[in-house]
């Protein structure tokens, strides 16, 4: 989600460093991906990630790095964040993790198949980026992008975004406008294919307050402002789910582009 730019909203750094406060939260109750958008970046890639040397940028706790993995790559991450990197390497010690970020790769040049970033391109400098990931990736690899997207046209997804628009003073839907192809690549140096899977999971109201508030918009308004707000939204969610199970629908949206051969 993207704040409006305004003295009384946090900036766009501060944002970004807040997640390391909350690595723990996030990890446990951030949601995962599908195996469909892993079989859709081998198709558009036409490349198989079995055996294939992976950079994982932005990783975070890990949470596509481990699918990247478990789906036979070699993986290796780059992540800025002294709490989530801490995380990550506590979940999963086996895979190798370095420090830095998307604007300036630890990594040689074209020594990968893959670049990834999963929910993290937006805090890049793509004017630094792009040539980054075209230095790292071999002739012919490909950088591919993803983000998950709430499902705007689900009735009670909508009417929670809405809810969250009003305390927060944000634009939730701005997330899914700027996921393109030209907001990804302003320089245009870059083909990128788009592709969305829907998918969803079923889980606790807990787990999808812990999820929501494992966010950035959340994480830097306060404790005191976000726990005024999830408090009024589980009595809403507990409304529209009596068992208090619910399911969270989401678009992961992909662009992929391939690095000349």
């Amino acid at each position: 989600m993207t704040t409006h730019s305004s003295a009384h909203h946090p900036t766009r750094t501060a944002r970004a460093h807040s997640f390391n406060t909350a690595a723990a939260q996030y990890a446990a109750n951030r949601p995962s991906y599908p195996p469909a958008l892993f079989d859709a970046i081998e198709a558009l890639a036409d490349h198989p990630l079995p055996g294939s040397r992976v950079a994982d940028i932005g990783a975070g706790t890990g949470i596509a790095t481990a699918l990247l993995h478990a789906r036979g790559a070699h993986v290796i991450a780059v992540e800025p964040g002294d709490g989530m990197a801490a995380q990550f390497r506590s979940t999963l010690p086996v895979i190798p993790i370095v420090r830095g970020t998307g604007d300036d790769l630890p990594l040689a040049d074209a020594s990968v198949d893959f670049v990834t970033y999963a929910q993290a391109w937006h805090w890049t400098d793509q004017a630094r980026s792009v040539p980054e990931a075209l230095r790292v990736l071999r002739p012919g690899g490909a950088l591919a992008l993803w983000w998950n997207t709430d499902a705007l046209d689900v009735p009670w997804i909508a009417a929670a975004a809405a809810r969250t628009e009003r305390h927060f003073d944000i634009d939730t839907a701005a997330e899914r406008r700027n996921v393109n192809a030209r907001a990804a690549d302003p320089t245009g140096r870059l083909d990128f294919t788009r592709r969305t899977v829907r998918w969803s999971r079923r889980v606790p109201v807990d787990t999808h307050l812990a999820n929501i508030g494992s966010h950035s918009v959340f994480l830097v308004h306060g404790e005191e402002h976000t726990a005024a707000f999830l408090a009024e939204e589980r009595e809403h969610l507990l409304k529209a789910f009596p068992d208090g199970i619910v399911e969270e629908v989401y678009d992961v949206v992909l662009l992929l582009a391939k690095a000349p051969a």
